[in-house]
């Protein structure tokens, strides 16, 4: 097994999620041979909900190596953040590891695993409810299903907040990274 490496890769969002700044330090291209069908990718999201001030983190396992993205957005509520999180972590993977065919989304949220579910129900209602408002964050939503259309995606729902064990849980890993940014940004600002 190779000796693990560890890369940040942060992405600052707007508000709207339309402006994107990519900020990639220490990537050398070591991961490029290593992704070549499947990778997993656990994420996570976190919100200081009365700030509105979010973070979203991911990491990327495959074959010993790991790789982590994250991101902070203001303005913003838990379950976008969830959200994100996949879809940078897609991103991230289709942009960098053109190879992959499959990717393992594993996530501790229940609303971001069932979504695909949903797919039809949303996408025939136009992504409106019953009494025609827009359906919550259907702006990611939408970006979650174009992607499930461009690569094939699997999701599995992990339990929240575990206790760590000896061997590696990177969902406890993950939600320590967007917990710590939360609070870092929250720090700024008061």
């Amino acid at each position: 097994m190779t000796a693990r490496k560890v890369v940040f890769y942060n992405t600052f969002i707007s508000k709207t999620c339309g402006l994107n700044r990519f900020s990639l330090t220490d990537f050398t291209g070591t991961f490029r041979v290593f992704f070549k069908f499947m990778v997993e990718f656990y994420t996570d999201g976190s919100c200081h909900t009365q700030l509105k001030v979010g973070a979203w983190a991911g990491i990327i396992v495959y074959n010993g190596e790991i790789l982590t993205i994250s991101g902070i957005v203001n303005e913003t509520t838990h379950n976008r953040m969830e959200l994100l999180a996949v879809i940078e972590a897609i991103r991230f993977i289709i942009i960098n590891f053109p190879t992959i065919k499959q990717i393992l989304i594993v996530s501790d949220s229940q609303y971001v695993v069932g979504l695909n579910e949903r797919r039809q129900t949303l996408s025939s209602a136009n992504f409106t409810s019953k009494k025609g408002n827009e359906t919550r964050n259907a702006d990611l939503v939408k970006i979650l299903f174009e992607y499930t259309d461009v690569i094939n995606l699997r999701f599995e729902k992990i339990k929240a907040h575990q206790k760590q064990t000896g061997s590696a849980n990177y969902n406890i890993d993950v939600d320590k990274i967007c917990r710590k940014l939360v609070r870092d940004a929250v720090a700024k600002l008061i």
